[in-house]
């Protein structure tokens, strides 16, 4: 029997757990990627099953925790009860320079905190007197976003007028984000959600307004960068290298401003296509401005990035390009060097949401490390296409994979190593697995460029190599 077949075996052994009728819809979201096709083979973008653990999010936590949340200098106001605001107050390390409480805002945490008297009467006449407290308290700030949670769907505050109005009374952008949690199959609708809001409500205000922007032949944008860690601003420095001018990046260490700016850039970079793709499209249909993804997930894909994005532009990019590329090398080379050695032909399995389970492949490839198993929490068919250009045959597939398939697949697999989410993290280091929190690179990075590929490896070396894992043994080791 070939491994995809006994992989498929896998796949079914685990299914077979299920009642029939949840079987028939999980054996859809799960399969085994075969050398030459195009796609992984699995569905996407459909509702959980309900009855298992699932580790998405909702629409709320894709416009809030992820597109508009870490713009910087403007006031964020969960809108309703306190529990969803909270659980998104600071959660993705979006680092920002700033003076918190001055001029950027992006670890305060404001909100309505509904009572029951405002599901009741409405919470209208409490956001407007919200944004004027604010704007008063917080002179500073350059505008506000209203992001609604579940009972705002439900009672029908018309936070548009509100945003309208106020906008108006303060002079500021405020931008009404209808990203209730209810919306969608995840955070998946609320980052269409969000980028649709940058769409009506910061670019179509300024169009056919004249700007005084002073414009090169190099401008650049960063789209979809949340800056964990400071991932952002290796990233950064890498395209200002090869001569490239950044006039924007966002989400991560971000600003209103640079965000209205960005109709004006040559090109768009966008790092993680789900969350940014829809309006990277829009301004490419509007502004005729191209837009590119790239990787800078270690050495091979970093090279291979520069690349492509000098591709676009003229000569004197591409050897600059090239000219950086040399000069890293040798760092490259001697991470490489130091680490690989300790951390060939460990097995890696993956689930993560946005780009990573796809664009840290190359990264683990560098250090001579297996991927056999990876997937998306929240991923499109899209998505599942790009991947194939990142595995290799025989490697198991998982869309949404739940808390009980993904336990099962570990203990078939033996992975060396866990990547994943936070809600994963506590689950497999106690069956005695060394993990990597990859949503927010538990608490180290950044990961992006030749200085983040020091510290990745540097991260993996240390959770695999620990001599912590003398003490405990994974159940198929004892």
């Amino acid at each position: 029997m070939s491994t995809v077949e006994e992989r498929k075996q896998l796949i079914k052994e685990v299914l077979d757990t299920y009642p029939e009728k949840a079987r028939k819809k999980r054996e859809k979201h799960l399969g085994v990627y075969e050398e030459g096709k195009s796609d992984c083979g699995v569905k996407s973008n459909k509702k959980s099953l309900p009855g298992v653990m699932t580790a998405r999010g909702c629409a709320y936590a894709g416009a809030k925790g992820v597109v508009w949340g870490p713009i910087k200098d403007m006031i964020h106001i969960s809108h309703g009860p306190v529990g969803c605001g909270y659980y998104s107050w600071s959660g993705r390390r979006n680092y920002y320079i700033g003076t918190t409480g001055v001029d950027t805002f992006g670890t305060m945490q404001f909100t309505s905190d509904f009572q029951e008297r405002d599901i009741v009467f409405g919470g209208d006449k409490k956001l407007k007197k919200i944004i004027d407290e604010l704007d008063e308290l917080f002179p500073l700030n350059n505008g506000m976003t209203i992001e609604s949670e579940c009972p705002i769907g439900l009672i029908g505050d018309d936070i548009e007028a509100v945003a309208r109005e106020k906008s108006k009374d303060i002079g500021k952008t405020v931008v009404p984000v209808r990203c209730e949690g209810f919306r969608g199959v995840s955070q998946s609708l609320g980052h269409h959600i969000a980028n649709d809001t940058i769409r009506d409500w910061v670019f179509k205000p300024q169009d056919g307004q004249e700007s005084d922007f002073d414009s090169t032949p190099y401008d650049v944008a960063i789209i979809g960068d949340y800056n964990i860690g400071g991932d952002a601003w290796s990233s950064r420095i890498l395209l200002e290298e090869i001569g490239l001018r950044v006039v924007a990046q966002w989400s991560g260490d971000g600003t209103l401003e640079e965000m209205k700016l960005t109709p004006n850039v040559k090109l768009n970079l966008i790092h993680c296509y789900r969350s940014m793709n829809y309006i990277s499209r829009y301004m490419e249909e509007k502004y005729g401005i191209p837009w590119l993804e790239y990787n800078f997930f270690g050495p091979t894909k970093i090279a291979e990035s520069l690349r492509a994005i000098a591709a676009q532009f003229d000569e004197t990019i591409q050897e600059k390009a090239e000219e950086v590329i040399a000069k890293y090398e040798p760092t490259a080379n001697e991470i490489v060097a130091k680490y690989r050695p300790r951390l060939e032909g460990k097995k890696v399995m993956m689930m993560v949401g946005g780009l990573r389970p796809r664009h840290v492949v190359p990264a683990f490839k560098d250090l001579g490390m297996e991927i056999v198993a990876t997937g998306y929490e929240f991923a499109h068919g899209d998505d599942y296409k790009r991947t194939t250009n990142y595995v290799k045959d025989s490697t198991v597939i998982y869309d949404d994979v739940t808390g009980y398939e993904f336990e099962k697949f570990a203990e078939a697999l033996e992975p060396d190593l866990v990547a994943a989410g936070i809600k994963e993290k506590y689950v497999f280091q106690k069956m005695g697995l060394p993990f990597r929190q990859m949503h927010s690179w538990d608490y180290s990075g950044p990961y992006h460029g030749y200085d983040g590929f020091a510290i990745f490896a540097r991260d993996m070396d240390l959770a695999l190599n620990s001599p912590t894992w003398d003490l405990i043994k994974a159940p198929w080791k004892k």
